[in-house]
């Protein structure tokens, strides 16, 4: 009883677990001492609410809290109940739970206490105490008969298992008894497998050897005490497992059945692999658990923020329909008004158009009245005296009838106030959420570039919705994985608030690939195009006169460069080229990063090298001759590339009349092409360490530089296939051999 009560002991508060939890690692802790560990890791900037894990205090398991917390654990309901029992029936001994603990009762739930917990708890006490017992001698007694059948009971309890102990019957009769109906048993003996009555197990099992031995337990039915028997042997018992067939089999099968070739383990072995296999899936079980309850506690929460953002669009878009009926209902007054207004003004107009007409149309009918009374009168004389003004007057108002009679608008049923709401209506149809805008499309055939600048044009289906643009830009490294690469906010420049559907961005790097993205915004959201790599052409250079041999004569333009034997003594300088037969000049720029691009169009010369060097590189011999120059020469009929004094013969067509160079600093290479038949010659690969600088060598004739120009497709497609096949050979970025022993020029 004292090992069970340490098995049902809080490790913390070193009582009987009160309202125990199931932890994740197995191992159980009051409801109360878990709280304050969490009370214990509170501070004044850590509130008890935040605290989301604490450690196992047995195993020191880390135990992740969800938003529940403490609550959030489930309740072991079997160990509480097993304490329960336990309390009871230590209240129940002779005189206390003290005494009853000292003394062990002969009780048929000790076993099933003892069992529970090597099964279920998991972590009361860390283990069970079955195999000690097994392992302590038996206390002999002699006081009463029955007094080692005691420590019987008590040494195999520990070590019985809990569903046989959980299927015990009451009723199970003695096995041993003569008479009919046997006595009820009260003991069954797992050495003999046999069930005794009282009267028969003291007749069988006297108190001496070899009885002392066997083992007594509470009663059990037989199938239980004679454990699993072979299906294939009779009355044999399973003591291994075939590997094979994957089931239980006995020694018979072994020996002689059908798996005396099959492989075979130890039902321990298998018993600790198969318990270690369901322990491990357990775990995962119970963290896969673990994981879709905060799944659906996530999920719950988003429900929770759907019914939210639902109740508050609703109040929104009533809100903002109450508005529009505001509006309308206004405009309806206003309208209204005019339309009244225009109606008083129109009936002013007629009723004084009315009164004018009323007016002449009394004149008139006056003036009919007393002609026709003239027209009466037959005395000549008297017809003359009267008619004469009368006449007069009737004329005069037939001439002037159109004058006096008023102009009568009958265009004045409101013709020209028109109400027309079509497009309205249609507005008023098309009324919906507003949506972010479709993904602007990046235009590159409108696209242009120079050596520092970029104008990137776009178009978008959603125009009229766009509240505005943003452009967003970085160097292109070369990262096929755009997501990761839009992903890493600080390499990228923003430039935001763009009206139009283009933009010019200023200050890159010459001959630079860049990525594009644009963004379309208005309130609903924003929506990224498609990216686009954009590349700035070449810098632009021309020849440094103060680098001109004394024998080369510059043009105006620093563009071209002729062999002049007569040329005027120039001043010696350090940066300036002076060997015997060094008759070489260099760009007017140093270059350290990028792609770049020039063409030297070498016209009727049949002698000359083309390359680039760093600053250091000697003024006073040919370029190629030191390690610090890299070129592409020509002597006479013989091609050939040179660096570091060694010399490597290439195929090149004797009608070169332009020769490309690309300069790729950033993907340490250089490499020559025929510009005008798009044929690649040779590429050197360099690791460069300093700036690098053009340099142009003739002997003969004149050669003309073109600088500046963007990348051809030829050129760019030869040297994409070039690094490609470069990174599958995995080939370190190493200078290139060179034949030696070529025959020199002089």
């Amino acid at each position: 009883m004292e090992t069970l009560e340490s098995e049902l002991t809080c490790p913390i508060c070193l009582e009987l677990f009160e309202d125990p939890l199931l932890l994740p690692c197995a191992h159980s802790l009051c409801f109360n001492c878990a709280h304050r560990i969490l009370v214990s890791h509170c501070s004044t900037s850590k509130p008890l609410e935040s605290i989301s894990a604490f450690q196992c205090p047995t195993c020191r398991y880390v135990i992740t809290l969800n938003h529940r917390g403490l609550e959030g654990l489930k309740r072991n309901v079997t160990l509480q109940n097993i304490i329960d029992r336990f309390q009871k029936a230590s209240l129940s001994g002779p005189n206390s739970p003290t005494e009853s603990r000292r003394v062990q009762p002969q009780r048929p739930y000790t076993a099933t206490i003892s069992g529970t917990i090597a099964g279920t708890i998991g972590g009361g006490g860390g283990g069970t105490s079955g195999s000690s017992a097994r392992g302590s001698p038996a206390t002999s007694s002699h006081s009463h008969p029955h007094a080692n059948h005691t420590n019987h009971v008590n040494q195999t309890n520990a070590n019985h298992s809990p569903a046989v102990v959980a299927k015990m019957d009451p009723r199970i009769s003695c096995q041993f008894c003569e008479q009919d109906p046997p006595r009820e048993a009260v003991k069954t003996c797992v050495t003999c497998e046999v069930s005794y009555c009282d009267r028969c197990l003291r007749a069988t099992h006297p108190n001496k050897k070899p009885f002392t031995s066997h083992r007594l337990v509470e009663p059990v039915p037989d199938t239980h005490i004679r454990g699993l028997t072979c299906l294939e042997h009779e009355n044999e018992k399973v003591n291994m497992y075939c590997l094979v067939d994957d089931q239980l089999i006995c020694a018979l099968c072994k020996l002689v059945g059908r798996h005396r070739e099959h492989q075979v383990s130890s039902l321990t072995e298998r018993f600790d692999k198969l318990k270690q296999t369901l322990e491990n899936n357990l775990t995962n079980l119970v963290k896969r658990n673990s994981e879709l309850e905060n799944q659906m506690a996530k999920l719950i929460q988003i429900c929770q923020q759907v019914e939210v953002n639902t109740a508050m669009h609703e109040a929104k878009l009533v809100e903002e329909c109450d508005e529009l009926v505001e509006i309308i209902r206004q405009r309806k007054q206003v309208i209204a008004v005019k339309i009244k207004e225009s109606k008083v003004m129109k009936l002013r107009k007629l009723a004084q158009q009315i009164a004018n007409c009323r007016q002449c149309l009394e004149r008139s009918s006056a003036l009919i009245t007393q002609a026709e009374q003239s027209l009466k009168e037959n005395d000549h004389a008297r017809f003359l005296q009267t008619a004469r003004n009368v006449a007069e007057r009737v004329a005069m108002a037939t001439a002037s009838s159109q004058v006096l009679i008023p102009d009568v608008n009958l265009n004045e049923a409101f013709d020209n106030f028109a109400l027309d709401f079509s497009r309205e209506k249609k507005i008023l149809e098309g009324l919906d959420y507003l949506t972010a805008p479709n993904p602007p499309s990046i235009r590159d055939e409108l696209c242009t570039a120079s050596h520092d600048t970029i104008t990137v044009h776009w178009t978008s289906e959603d125009e009229f919705s766009v509240t505005s643009y943003e452009l967003q830009y970085t160097i292109y490294t070369g990262q096929t994985n755009f997501i990761s690469l839009y992903n890493s906010a600080d390499s990228w420049m923003i430039v935001p608030n763009i009206k139009q559907n283009h933009y010019t961005v200023h200050g890159l790097q010459s001959g630079t690939r860049y990525i594009f993205f644009v963004k379309a915004i208005n309130q609903a959201g924003s929506r990224n195009s498609e990216p686009a790599r954009l590349k700035t052409n070449s810098q632009p250079f021309k020849l440094d006169p103060k680098t001109a041999h004394k024998k080369l004569r510059l043009s105006n333009d620093c563009l071209t460069m002729e062999k002049d034997e007569s040329s005027l003594k120039k001043s010696h300088t350090p940066e300036r080229f002076s060997g015997t037969g060094s008759y070489g000049a260099a760009g007017n720029v140093f270059i350290d990063s990028g792609c770049h691009y020039w063409e030297v169009l070498l016209g009727a010369s049949t002698w000359y090298a083309i390359g680039v060097a760093y600053k250091s590189a000697p003024k006073n011999e040919w370029s190629g001759k030191n390690s610090s120059s890299w070129v592409f020469s020509r002597c006479n009929n013989n091609f050939m590339v040179r660096h570091d004094g060694k010399e490597m013969l290439v195929e090149a067509s004797l009608q070169l009349r332009r020769l490309g160079v690309l300069l790729d600093y950033d993907n340490n290479s250089l490499s020559f092409y025929d510009a005008m038949n798009s044929q690649h010659i040779h590429t050197f690969e360099i690791s460069f360490l300093l700036p690098v600088v053009p340099t142009f060598m003739i002997w003969n004739k004149s050669v003309m530089i073109l600088s500046g120009l963007p990348v051809p497709d030829f050129v760019d497609g030869v040297a994409s296939d070039f690094q490609e096949q470069q990174q599958q050979m995995g080939l370190c970025r190493q200078e290139s051999p060179y034949l030696t022993g070529m025959k020199t020029c002089h």
